[in-house]
Formats: C-alpha cells, structure tokens, sequence
C-alpha cells in the first residue's frame, strides 16, 4: 500500500484539479496546483476553494509542510498567498520560473516583478528531493508546455500539471510563450518511463468527445497503451507535426491574461494604486 494518501478536489469553473497528498504515518501534508476563485466578469476574488482544502485538512488533523507549484498556471489562479497565510507553508515552484518572469514581466510592463524567483519561497530543480514525513517528494523537470514545468513524485504517484491529460484527451498544448512541442515530448517519454504501475495526476480535464463524466487519475501503464497523442510507438517527429498542427487552432485559456499576471507573482494579487484599489493590465496585442 501507498505510504500517501490522495485526496482530489475538482473546481469545475476551471477545470482544474488541486491536490490534497499526505503521509499517513506523520500527517505531513503538501498541497498542490490551488485555486482562487475568480469571477472574470466582476473582477471578484474568493477562497471557497481553497478553503474546502484547509477544512480536509484540519478534520484529518494534517500539517500542512508545502504548497507546491507544477508551473505558473494560464487557466486559473493559484491561492497559495491565501494559504500560506492559514498554514505557513512554503510556496513551492520549479526554478526556470524565473524565465517565466522574465518574459511575462515585459508582456504587462509589470514593474514590480522581478525575474528571480525571490516572490516564492523555494525555487526546486530536477532530482531535488523535500521531506513530507515519512515520504519523499521527488522534483521532475518536465518542460514543454512551459519552460518551468515541474512534476512532483511522492511514492508510487506522479502529479503532471498540465503536461499530461487522461488517454482519451492526450497532451498539453505547447504554444505558448517557452513552450515547445519537442521539448514537451522528451518530458512526456521521461514521465512514461516511470514504472508501469506508477499512478498519475492530472491537474485537468474537459471530459473528451465520449466521456460524460470527469477523470483525473490514470496509470503510466494506460498512457503508454492508449493516449491518443503520445501512446508507445509515436514518434517524436509524428507528435511535433500533430501538436504544432493542432495548437494553431486553440484559442487562448480564458483566464490566461489575469492567471499569468497574478501566477509569475507566487498568487500575490497586484500592489493596490493609490485609491486602495488593485488593478489587473489587459495587454492588446501583445500575444
């Protein structure tokens, strides 16, 4: 048996999936990929999400150690602010995060983002390892569909942020800015090289053309034998043409302008303008 335990929380509005993981002999817990509701056509932010999170937490007596990243998200907004303030953790994300920054700072003329990491409080890179009690959490860099993604290994599980989606579904999008489809591939093989019964997380899903009904848990033995875009015997040339093919005619995330803005902040909502009054920039044409 698995020395975690899993608890998924599913934000329908998003299509998002955030993680509750703990080790069950110390209840040392991590979270992962949260979310702040946020109401696009009134510009209001609430925590109803990521408080169900903290109340899981409390009534199965955990101590919340990591508040852990997979990538600076382009389709909602993280509440790690908001629960680090309720837990102290420590708001986790992969170190190339800072070219994330780098180039989203010059997007929104955002002039108090710095590119180095320093908003969250712990950069990581691939292989390192943190302590959740008794378990281990094993840091994977796994770009493509950013240049910051990271997937995060605790025993016999692997949670992927947006780089995988369920078989039927098949693969993250690699379009945007650092994204790119080859490097995505050679991440996907890294991730599908685990051993077969090696459970995975995903951090969405939109039910697939068939399915009525939402997923996010599959195996690396299902990936390998089905997914539709990246299954055993595609080759890294067939999925750069069918992936380069396909993202030319996807729209951008809904909530890719405010998410982005807010995310390359570590959640930190933007420094409020002399009237009290914080706003979010709405670039035109600038992607």
């Amino acid at each position: 048996m698995s020395r975690v335990e899993i608890r998924a929380f599913f934000h329908e509005p998003t299509n998002t999936v955030s993680y509750l993981v703990w080790d069950r002999e110390t209840r040392r817990a991590a979270i992962i990929d949260s979310v702040l509701d946020f109401d696009a056509k009134s510009g209001r932010t609430a925590t109803l999400a990521a408080q169900a999170l903290l109340d899981t937490a409390k009534a199965e007596a955990l101590i919340i150690d990591w508040i852990l990243e997979t990538h600076a998200h382009a389709d909602h907004l993280t509440a790690a602010p908001f629960l680090k303030r309720a837990t102290g953790a420590k708001i986790v994300i992969g170190e190339h995060i800072k070219d994330v920054q780098a180039v989203f700072k010059t997007v929104f003329n955002l002039e108090d983002v710095t590119p180095d990491g320093a908003a969250f409080d712990r950069l990581v890179k691939d292989g390192e390892r943190l302590p959740l009690g008794e378990a281990e959490i094993q840091v994977m860099h796994t770009p493509g569909h950013t240049p910051a993604c990271v997937s995060y290994l605790i025993d016999d599980a692997v949670f992927v942020g947006d780089t995988l989606f369920m078989p039927d579904f098949g693969t993250a999008r690699a379009d945007f800015p650092g994204g790119d489809a080859r490097t995505l591939y050679r991440s996907m093989r890294k991730l599908l090289s685990l051993p077969p019964a090696t459970r995975i997380f995903l951090c969405h899903d939109y039910k697939a053309p068939g399915r009525d009904h939402y997923a996010w848990e599959t195996t690396v033995a299902a990936e390998r034998a089905g997914n539709i875009h990246v299954r055993d015997g595609v080759s890294e040339d067939e999925f750069v043409a069918m992936r380069q093919t396909r993202d030319k005619t996807l729209d951008m995330p809904a909530l890719i302008l405010p998410s982005i803005q807010v995310n390359i902040r570590a959640g930190e909502l933007p420094p409020a303008e002399a009237n009290g009054v914080r706003y979010l920039k709405l670039p035109l044409d600038a992607l």
